[in-house]
């Protein structure tokens, strides 16, 4: 499957449910353990608080969403795979206020207003339409929410960006063949980084779906962009 932004829904789904099992793992070492620092920043970006309710997009396997839990927020952890919520609901057994949902982040099946804070780490790209996703993400949050996004963006820097390349292209290539059971998936997961826009388009999308005061900082010199937004409005309750 190539990247691009006619993917099939059907596709990425089948995809994921195909890795799910070592998803985590691979993760860990295609980023060289920084997956753990990017997940700590974005728990500190979305601040989660007993008693709010977190939504928690292309969850996977429940990592995050169990680190979202450990404050004492009810979280959702929605995911398009099957594959990834079954992995989740097991490994995330022992997280009492973690729900797994299976749903299509352009279409939520969640009510008007519903969360405090909505978030998403390394999955918009997956999305087919991610403006329409981010849409969907402004109508579920709570007047006064937040928005958190982590995802892989541009390296500023001309020499990061082009060393960053050749590892997309030649070295993540031959981790995956030890660390991955899927090549394809993950060469597909290169492409997708590579088309994906930079950090100042997303944050125009971001601001296009309605949230205000929005902004982004860069982690790993950029490899990866954490952007934020708020909903418009005062807090209902």
């Amino acid at each position: 499957m190539k990247a691009d932004l006619s993917k099939r829904p059907d596709e990425v789904a089948a995809m994921f449910d195909e890795v799910s099992t070592h998803y985590d793992r691979t993760n860990t070492v295609l980023s060289a353990g920084n997956d753990i620092l990017w997940r700590v920043a974005t728990t500190r970006a979305v601040d989660p608080q007993p008693g709010e309710r977190v939504l928690d997009v292309a969850a996977g396997t429940g990592t995050s969403s169990a680190a979202f839990a450990r404050s004492g927020a009810a979280v959702v952890a929605a995911d398009f795979s099957p594959g990834m919520i079954a992995v989740g609901r097991t490994r995330q057994a022992h997280v009492p206020n973690v729900e797994f949902v299976q749903a299509d982040a352009m279409a939520l099946p969640f009510g008007d207003d519903e969360f405090d804070a909505v978030t998403i780490s390394f999955g918009l790209r997956n999305v087919a339409d991610p403006q329409q996703a981010l849409s969907e993400f402004f109508r579920v949050t709570r007047p006064g929410g937040r928005l958190v996004v982590c995802e892989f963006s541009t390296p500023p820097v001309p020499l990061i960006r082009s060393a960053y390349g050749a590892y997309l292209r030649v070295v993540m290539p031959a981790l995956v063949r030890f660390a991955s059971s899927n090549d394809a998936a993950y060469g597909y997961l290169a492409e997708s980084i590579e088309a994906w826009p930079d950090q100042p388009t997303l944050s125009s999308w971001i601001r296009d779906a309605g949230f205000t005061s929005v902004a982004y900082r860069n982690l790993t010199a950029g490899i990866v962009a954490l952007h934020r937004g708020v909903k418009p409005g005062l807090p209902v309750g």
